[in-house]
């Protein structure tokens, strides 16, 4: 009995320490997976996440520095037209000129408006309302220009209002023609090419009505 009980007691140590020594292998073998399982997700490829993400973080260019310079010169450039349309309004003799001034005004404040938004859209600061009269260039009237059309009445003022806003008119068409070489805003270069074919029709109506006022 005491052999029996001897081989018995053997054979159990002998299985317990096989199960421990499976036990181990298997460990040994889950601890890979252990880690990799711990740095990712099912499913999930590292390798195409990250240009996804960027791709994803890049906001698409829409628009220029020709763009954002083309709308920061136009705003005032609209606004002194818009402005010398007021004064016609006021002092003009002739009826063809405040018919002009009319729709001068009607056509460009809500140009200045589109403008307006998509500077504010683009985080690009929208000119104040002073610097119609501090921009030289574009065939914009000097701060003295104004003064002395604002001092004119009857047929003088006429015929200065149609000749300053020939000028500048043509000045409005040459930043139009520049903003679509150069643009790459697809609203702004519509409203290039809408400005210039309008304002190059109302040179076209200013220089017959010059011809025609005394």
């Amino acid at each position: 009995m005491k052999h029996i009980t001897r081989v018995h007691v053997a054979a159990t140590l002998t299985l317990a320490a096989g199960l421990a020594l499976a036990g181990c292998g298997n460990s040994d073998n889950a601890q890979p997976g252990g880690s990799t399982s711990s740095s990712s997700m099912p499913g999930m490829n590292h390798e195409t996440m990250a240009p996804t993400t960027a791709a994803t973080m890049t906001a698409p260019v829409d628009h220029n520095d020709s763009d954002v310079e083309f709308a920061t010169g136009m705003i005032p450039h609209h606004r002194q037209a818009v402005e010398m349309a007021d004064m016609a309004l006021k002092q003009a003799k002739s009826a063809s000129v405040k018919q002009l001034a009319t729709a001068i005004k009607a056509a460009q404040d809500p140009e200045i408006q589109q403008m307006s938004g998509w500077l504010t859209g683009w985080g690009k600061p929208v000119p104040s309302p002073g610097m119609s009269h501090s921009m030289p260039g574009g065939g914009m009237m000097t701060e003295q220009e104004m003064t002395d059309l604002g001092k004119a009445s009857g047929a003088a003022f006429d015929r200065m209002w149609v000749q300053m806003m020939i000028k500048h008119h043509q000045g409005a068409v040459a930043m139009a023609k520049t903003e679509q070489s150069s643009g790459e805003s697809a609203k702004a270069i519509e409203l290039a090419k809408k400005i210039e074919a309008a304002q190059n029709a109302e040179i076209a109506t200013m220089q017959k009505l010059l011809n025609q006022l005394p």
